[in-house]
């Protein structure tokens, strides 16, 4: 990576161009302070003839909270932006949890709401984020170590992050977070020793600080390219890991298996790759290669069941297979004239329930019902409005589903042999979908959509949210998390077995500008 000193940009161009060049003494940053609790001053000095930064922090550290760190500093009119760095810590240091990274943040308080991306002493990489003042800090962690180049973006709320390790030239790394700062941000190099009794020093080089103009694309849903990332979220925390990320390639809706296996669709075939990370690898569904994003695994863990619209007529159908491959699924459910898609798996393992519409019933698509063990189908939900994505509680007693019968598309429960439908999430400022259960039963996740799009409608390339309730209903939904995202990014169930986390796939448009 080049280490010539500075890049700028034509300041004329930029609509803080004016408080650029203010406090040159700093660099093209205002100030540098100490933040929040810190043993020991901080200092940072810029060294124009190398173009490089050379700050020294204590503070307890950035997380939490509050905050304790040395923060290198601009002001600016909140905008899309962009910040990088080479980022190097001098010495072995006393804590392998030290902190340096490129920072976002609405103020100089010390429990700020913020964003940042992060290198620690040990390699690990994050990007973190407090959605509020004074709220708790969350985390994305990047699935490789040690990266030596670190760049923060900005595009509306919504923040990414891209990497590179030594020679290697900057790449994606993956997920997002959205949060609201506020008119005016601050911008700048962050570093916290994560020890108040000593003082950490990294050199921050090569630092390029510049204003986005992104346009999205001209279509912005079903056929834009995208890079996908397939992450898990802890319930528990909220923190994220990325599992795998894909630039310029779309794939969805993970299922998590027993054996810690994510199975996705991608480019009309299922793949599976381990929850820790790694190589994914094909799932042989034999002649069927148009799979989409609605399938899912056997209460017993042995059977995958796909939707696919290999046939000429390009109606999804729902087939079974062993879980290891087959050459020949099983035709299950089709239709000679509409789709059929699976969403639910009752735990007795025989009856299935799928969104469908059947013409001579209903105009509209209702929850359907079939037993593996033979009979006919038969519509298990309907209604005047669109009933979809079914999911059985693990008990077998309820079906849940999403339903725009109220006129707003929400959660809605009935017993599992359809009978007295209630509904389960309110308010009109969401559409909410896909409600899936925690194995043991006590948590409800599902994706929130905002009212910007049709009653009926889940597309692709969104704001959207992660939604957790508890099943008892003794408290109400809260976000679990804030993601670009939609269609694709929680379709089907993505529970682990220990019921402590949940898979999903985040977006973003690969047009955007990363080098």
């Amino acid at each position: 990576m080049a280490k010539s000193g500075i890049r700028t940009f034509a300041l004329a161009t930029l609509p803080f161009a004016g408080l650029l060049a203010a406090h040159a003494e700093v660099g093209q940053f205002d100030s540098s302070q100490d933040i929040g609790d810190v043993g020991h001053t901080g200092s940072a000095v810029f060294d124009a003839d190398a173009g490089s930064y050379r700050v020294t922090a204590s503070g307890r550290n950035l997380w939490g909270d509050r905050d304790g760190f040395h923060f290198v500093w601009k002001k600016i009119p909140a905008q899309d932006l962009s910040l990088a760095a080479d980022i190097a810590f001098v010495g072995e240091g006393a804590d392998p949890h030290r902190k340096a990274g490129l920072m976002i943040r609405q103020s100089l308080d010390d429990d700020a709401a913020y964003v940042d991306v992060i290198l620690h002493g040990d390699g690990l990489t994050s990007m973190q984020w407090r959605d509020g003042q004074g709220s708790e800090t969350h985390q994305i962690t990047w699935n490789e170590t040690h990266a030596e180049r670190l760049k923060i973006e900005r595009i509306d709320d919504a923040v990414y992050w891209s990497l590179a390790r030594q020679g290697e030239p900057l790449a994606r790394a993956g997920g997002n977070a959205r949060l609201d700062l506020g008119p005016e941000v601050y911008v700048g190099l962050a570093l916290s020793a994560h020890n108040n009794t000593v003082t950490e020093t990294a050199v921050f080089s090569d630092v390029v600080f510049e204003a986005i103009d992104f346009t999205p694309p001209p279509d912005p849903g079903y056929g834009a390219e995208v890079d996908s990332t397939l992450e898990v979220i802890d319930i528990r925390d909220g923190n994220r890991r990325v599992v795998h990320h894909l630039a310029g390639t779309k794939f969805e809706a993970p299922n998590w298996s027993a054996d810690d296996q994510l199975i996705y669709n991608q480019g009309g075939l299922i793949y599976r790759i381990p929850v820790a990370g790694g190589t994914p690898q094909v799932i042989n569904t034999g002649p069927l290669n148009r799979n989409n994003n609605d399938h899912g695994i056997s209460p017993d863990g042995t059977r995958l069941i796909i939707s696919d619209q290999s046939e000429p007529d390009d109606l999804s159908r729902i087939y079974i297979l062993p879980i290891t491959g087959s050459d020949n699924p099983e035709l299950v459910v089709g239709h000679p004239t509409d789709r059929s898609y699976w969403h639910a798996w009752h735990p007795d393992g025989d009856l299935v329930g799928y969104t469908a519409r059947r013409p001579e019933v209903s105009d509209v698509y209702d929850i359907w019902a079939k037993r593996l063990s033979g009979g006919d189908e038969f519509r298990l939900v309907g209604s005047d409005g669109l009933d979809d994505g079914a999911e059985f509680t693990p008990d077998g007693q309820w079906v849940y589903f999403n339903s725009s019968r109220s006129g707003q598309m929400k959660i809605w429960r009935a017993r599992a042999d359809g009978s007295a439908p209630e509904k389960v999430t309110f308010g009109d400022d969401t559409r909410d979908w896909f409600p899936h259960f925690s194995p043991d039963g006590r948590w409800m996740v599902y994706i929130a959509f905002y009212t910007d799009i049709d009653v009926n409608d889940h597309p692709p390339n969104r704001r959207v949210e992660l939604r957790i309730a508890p099943t008892d209903g003794s408290e109400p939904p809260r976000t679990l998390t804030k993601l670009f995202g939609g269609q694709g990014t929680i379709n089907v169930p993505s529970w682990s077995p220990d019921s402590t986390r949940v898979a999903f796939v985040s977006y973003r448009f690969a047009a955007e500008q990363v080098d």
